[in-house]
């Protein structure tokens, strides 16, 4: 059984593992749906170029500490019956996935707004940063250089 939010290494779980834990939790008899986000490395940079590969770096303490304060805001929503969130950490290829969200409601209208405040939320709050490696060289992503 995995925590409700987490960082790990590539590869440490899977989707399906986070779903067929959600259906089994005590809550279980309230879902009526359970939407999923997986984030994907994508070939393309924002300027065009080719992307070889991903770095992840995290501070795993601090991001789980926000990961799971997401998770448990998102799980006041009523009808929200559970939140789970995983991101993966380290060197990610093309077409590797780079995040999980799962969550599971009792309808689809909470179950969308939960899922996407998850994901812009951890966009945004935790303290995960993305290296990017691309043909033309590499750089952290929202990084911006001093003038």
């Amino acid at each position: 059984m995995h925590k409700a939010v987490g960082v790990h290494p590539k590869g440490a779980l899977a989707l399906q593992e986070l779903i067929e834990e959600v259906k089994r939790s005590p809550q279980a008899h309230r879902i009526g749906c359970i939407l999923t986000f997986t984030g994907v490395v994508r070939g393309v940079a924002n300027n065009g170029s080719k992307v070889l590969r991903l770095e992840y770096e995290a501070y795993p303490e601090a991001a789980e500490a926000k990961l799971e304060e997401i998770a448990e805001d998102l799980r006041r929503i009523p009808g929200v019956v559970d939140v789970r969130i995983h991101h993966f950490v380290g060197s990610l290829e093309v077409g590797e996935e780079t995040v999980y969200v799962v969550v599971a409601a009792e309808h689809r209208e909470e179950g969308f707004k939960a899922l996407r405040e998850a994901v812009e939320r951890l966009k945004a709050e935790v303290p995960i940063w993305k290296k990017e490696h691309t043909e033309e060289g590499s750089y952290w992503v929202g990084v911006k250089k001093s003038e």
